[in-house]
């Protein structure tokens, strides 16, 4: 029996939460999975996992051996990363994560600079507005919008952002300027899953929070079907000012309510940041941090 692999499809299924889909995520047979599991369980002659026809459990001694199957995988895939010379030289893949429009206004304008500049390095970069889990999805490097809860994870800032109601010229011609949140119960608004709740939007009044009940016309999935819509004279809508920053230059759309303005949003970079980190995520750190931070800067108005 292949120990470590056996090791590796143990923790695949039990961060996975099935046989199968630790199959389809490691790119095994799922027939291969089940073997490797119940040849570990033989071998160490106890059972590590309950299993149902609706979900599979651990029992005490699986939940013991999961946390000394990942100290050994990590420490075999440490050895493995100095034997490849990855603290030697910016070289191997980096896994990176980052919410859809800053991904692709942001960072991937960045990464493109950092692989012409950096040959032996290769990047996944995955956009997507759920928050991913970096060591149980073997993320090296988020970037996250809003405020971090505690936890280990290193944070290297980089600004914030701001929550920006805005409309086009057209239609505040027609309908009028709202003076103060309240006025909004008067106005057509796009609102999009993603950003706060769907009926009320929260506006700093007197240094408190307050919502504000909104009337949704049109309520669409995306943060750039939202800022269209209102392009179009739909309404209102409420989306992160890094978004708009091309569309209030141009003046077709106009921010308004900006005394009303909730506090920023922070933005960071996040890393595990446990141990020493390989050269290729310091080098991406040193190339990507100060790009981004001079971005979010001028991404104002």
């Amino acid at each position: 029996m292949d120990r470590l692999e056996a090791m590796s499809l143990f923790v695949a299924t039990v961060e996975a939460g099935s046989l199968s889909a630790a199959a389809r995520r490691s790119g095994v047979p799922l027939a291969t999975v089940s073997r490797k599991v119940s040849d570990l369980e033989r071998h160490l002659q106890t059972r590590l996992l309950n299993r149902s026809t609706r979900r599979l459990t651990l029992t005490d001694a699986g939940d013991a051996y999961l946390a000394a199957c990942r100290r050994i995988l990590d420490d075999v895939g440490e050895a493995e990363r100095v034997a490849g010379g990855e603290y030697s030289a910016p070289t191997g893949e980096l896994i990176i994560t980052a919410p859809i429009v800053f991904g692709r206004l942001h960072v991937l304008p960045i990464v493109t600079a950092f692989l012409a500049a950096y040959p032996q390095v290769d990047i996944r970069l995955t956009l997507g507005d759920r928050i991913a889990q970096l060591a149980e999805d073997h993320i090296d490097l988020a970037i996250r919008i809003g405020r971090l809860p505690d936890s280990r994870m290193v944070a290297i800032g980089l600004g914030s952002i701001r929550h920006v109601v805005c409309a086009s010229p057209a239609y505040l011609a027609e309908h009028g300027t709202p003076k103060t949140p309240g006025d909004l119960e008067t106005h057509s608004c796009i609102t999009f899953e993603g950003l706060g709740s769907l009926a009320t939007w929260t506006f700093a009044v007197e240094k408190a929070d307050v919502p504000v009940p909104v009337r949704s016309r049109l309520r669409v999935n995306t943060a750039e079907a939202a800022i269209d819509a209102a392009i179009a004279g739909v309404g209102m809508t409420r989306v992160l000012s890094y978004q708009i920053v091309a569309a209030v230059r141009s003046g077709t759309l106009r921010p308004v309510l900006r005394d009303f303005e909730p506090e920023p949003w922070p933005v960071n970079l996040v890393h595990a940041g446990q141990g020493r980190l390989p050269v290729k995520l310091r080098a991406f750190l040193d190339f990507a941090a100060p790009r981004l931070r001079e971005r979010l800067a001028q991404a104002t108005w």
